[in-house]
């Protein structure tokens, strides 16, 4: 039965809240303008900050509560216990996908930002309040939400390791930053270009090869 986790993380993952909360909000379809992907960085485009805040939140509550939720039903709730579990291993890796590949909007996600972090204080707060650090002071001094994902990307894994050793989790997040690192293909092309998108822009065409990164 626990192996059902492994699913049910997937659809918990495939609600995008960029979609969810743009219609709450009667804003226009994340789909149809700036990058073309559902999330946080693209949703403030609109310049609805709120929106934006919302949409993050629930991207990163997503993947928070979906690996707090599998370490209580495999009762591995404390910070070190369950890393070497597989199990927990496949939640984290599907609930990533079910962000960047949604079942419930055509396979068509977000980058996976800010559900990456949310896994991240999922396993450990200070693992995951490493990452965001990491991500807010890049973002700070470069204005690039994609560069700051990347940097965030690259740390992530690494932190784990100089916290926990290596451990099998530490292979899961090596998977999904690796995807993150991919979803964020066409931005690090535009940033070696100089045509980078820098936080709070807004774009009124939509354009699926740039654009900053999503959530």
């Amino acid at each position: 039965m626990d192996l059902l986790l492994i699913p049910l993380a997937y659809l918990i993952g495939s609600i995008s809240f960029a979609v969810v909360v743009s219609k709450s909000m009667r804003l226009p379809d994340p789909y149809s303008y700036g990058s073309g992907n559902p999330g946080a960085t693209n949703v403030l485009r609109t310049g609805n900050k709120r929106a934006a805040v919302l949409t993050l939140l629930g991207d990163a509550l997503k993947g928070f509560l979906a690996v707090v939720f599998a370490r209580m039903i495999l009762g591995e709730e404390s910070s070190i216990a369950g890393l070497n579990s597989w199990i927990l291993c496949g939640v984290v890796v599907a609930v990533f996908l079910g962000h960047i590949f949604p079942l419930f909007h055509g396979f068509r996600g977000g980058k996976g930002v800010a559900t990456a972090c949310g896994i991240l204080f999922g396993i450990n707060w200070v693992l995951g309040l490493a990452s965001l650090a990491t991500w807010i002071i890049v973002a700070k001094f470069m204005r690039y939400s994609s560069l700051a994902a990347l940097a965030a990307a690259v740390f992530g894994p690494i932190y784990f390791i100089f916290l926990f050793g290596f451990h099998p989790m530490a292979l899961a997040l090596v998977i999904i930053c690796s995807l993150l690192i991919w979803r964020h293909r066409s931005n690090i092309r535009h940033l070696m270009n100089g045509t980078e998108s820098r936080i709070g822009s807004k774009e009124t065409k939509t354009s699926n090869s740039s654009g900053g990164a999503n959530s």
